[in-house]
């Protein structure tokens, strides 16, 4: 095998600005200039997707940086077309990196004769010769063994800890952390116990899919600025209706902290319209110019994690230290 100088990045359409950011993060850290690899990802009249690599990828490390957030199927597509383009091109391993990894909502059987898509969607980027998956905030951790390949998942808390600290410093004796619902406080105390305070919960109960009948909230949340934590927000429905139930339990004001921002529907208007003060969300899924304009939503960034993933990666380093304060603290030195 020739010598690597650099890790190859190479970028479908679903987030070109993301990629854009983790190569300059690349870029910076290696000391030279690292651009995505010269292709073509386009749509013939009938929208078959057409994928032609323009450098040579013989042996090289190649990552693709392509969520498959919507439209899920055109992306998982993208995806799994440059996958086969690249081996077919005799790269040497291929690590698909997926910040927003779709279909992750079907992890399991609810019902009778109901499909595990999270299970079918694994399969295929294993069968289109992807060798990793690089990817941030499962919704399930399980699906990770769905592959049977390496799967390293990156977690947003970190940053998230980060952004809390920097943004109310000195505030950090009133701060609660809040689980939307009873399965993400696993995810909520992680952070809690980052920052250092106090946890609580609001228990939904749910008469059909969809819609939330009533919602309780487990602790004390008196006076306390509140940050609700999730993974996703897709209508946001469920997480307007906690920011109410916690202002109506005496909270002081309320936030949240989601990592991927779906923000399908009437999600805008109604985060534009609630009581929350801010929302706050990564860059995993291309923001639209509704979400950049919206008032009280903002974006934090996860190039500069990715990247020192990629490089570890490719330098055969370890990626769980990215789980810890203090590297992702030297990670994005100057941004807080």
């Amino acid at each position: 095998m020739k010598n690597m100088t650099q890790p190859k990045l190479i970028a479908g359409n679903a987030n070109l600005t993301l990629a854009r950011g983790i190569v300059r993060r690349v870029s910076m850290h290696r000391g030279m200039t690292v651009g995505l690899v010269d292709a073509r990802v386009e749509r013939f009249n009938d929208q078959e997707i057409f994928v032609e690599v323009f450098e040579n990828v013989r042996g090289e490390d190649m990552f693709i940086v392509q969520p498959t957030s919507r439209p899920a199927n055109d992306n998982l597509m993208e995806l799994l077309i440059m996958a086969d383009a690249l081996k077919r091109s005799s790269a040497a391993r291929i690590t698909a990196v997926i910040p927003y990894f779709g279909y992750a909502r079907q992890d399991r059987r609810t019902k009778a004769r109901t499909p595990i898509s999270a299970k079918l969607v694994a399969n295929m980027i294993a069968t289109a010769g992807i060798d990793r998956v690089l990817t941030m905030d499962l919704h399930a951790a399980q699906i990770q063994g769905f592959f049977d390949l390496p799967v390293d998942n990156l977690y947003s808390s970190p940053v998230f800890a980060l952004d809390v600290l920097n943004q109310f410093k000195h505030q950090k004796d009133k701060i609660t952390i809040v689980s939307p619902d009873v399965g993400g406080v696993a995810r909520a105390r992680d952070l809690a116990q980052r920052i250092g305070c106090a946890l609580a919960i609001v228990d939904k109960r749910r008469e059909k899919a969809g819609e939330v009948a009533e919602m309780t909230v487990i602790g004390d949340v008196e006076d306390q600025i509140c940050i609700i934590v999730d993974d996703i927000c897709d209508t946001a429905g469920t997480l307007c209706k906690a920011a109410e139930t916690l202002v109506e339990a005496g909270a002081g004001e309320v936030h949240s902290y989601i990592t991927h921002g779906v923000l399908s529907g009437p999600a805008i208007e109604r985060i534009e319209k609630s009581v929350m003060k801010s929302l706050v969300i990564t860059d995993s899924i291309e923001p639209s110019d509704a979400v950049l304009n919206a008032r009280n939503i903002r974006i934090v960034p996860t190039a500069p994690m990715f990247a020192q993933a990629i490089l570890n990666i490719w330098n055969g380093t370890s990626v769980s230290s990215l789980f810890e304060h203090a590297t992702l603290s030297a990670i994005y030195e100057g941004m807080y």
